[in-house]
């Protein structure tokens, strides 16, 4: 992420947690994460994780989606009737997709549109080999393998395997993860619905 990318995500997660009155402690506890890497992440001195991203949008009542549109240095805000936006392959605001477990490669997760949308498709590139914490919101959202071989966990509603050429929609509020299997790894399409938009935030 371009420094000014993570300055500006820092800045939009003080913004909101002062905003609900939150200390960095605090905010750090129910994030699960040390208050000294919140109080980095803030001044922009740190990056974070996907899933460190999904824990504070949570504390903050909030999704990644919407703390990422912050970040995003060449948001214009709402997209017009009519107009059109390029993302380049070189652009998007790019997050790590969790913690590596082998100390090389962890995966990537890219936003491949500027600014407030219907939908939100991102560019996922999954690693890793076990199921991490299931990710739950209230917005419709697609999947498409565009290579490699997942098994998508969708909890009570089952499991899928998943490769490429293969599509997968599941409902808002349908807890969902996958993991790659057979490959080293896996590039997915995944396009998230707009949800409402947020007021006050």
């Amino acid at each position: 992420m371009p420094d000014d990318e993570q300055h500006a995500l820092g800045a939009e997660i003080r913004r909101r947690r002062r905003g609900l009155g939150l200390t960095i402690v605090s905010l750090a506890e129910q994030a699960q994460i040390s208050h000294p890497f919140l109080s980095q992440l803030e001044r922009g001195l740190a990056r974070p994780s996907m899933m460190t991203l999904a824990r504070l949008a949570e504390a903050l009542g909030t999704t990644q989606v919407e703390l990422m549109i912050a970040a995003d240095s060449r948001s214009d805000g709402a997209a017009k009737p009519g107009s059109m936006r390029v993302v380049r392959a070189h652009d998007g605001l790019q997050l790590p997709r969790g913690i590596a477990r082998t100390g090389s490669d962890q995966g990537s997760t890219r936003l491949l549109v500027h600014g407030r949308a219907a939908f939100y498709p991102q560019e996922f590139i999954e690693v890793h080999t076990d199921f991490g914490p299931y990710f739950v919101h209230d917005e419709d959202e697609w999947l498409y393998v565009v290579g490699g071989t997942i098994v998508a966990d969708l909890g009570d509603h089952g499991q899928a395997r998943l490769t490429e050429g293969d599509s997968l929609y599941y409902t808002g509020g349908t807890p969902h993860r996958w993991r790659v299997v057979d490959c080293v790894s896996a590039r997915l399409i995944v396009v998230k619905a707009a949800g409402q938009p947020e007021t006050g935030a």
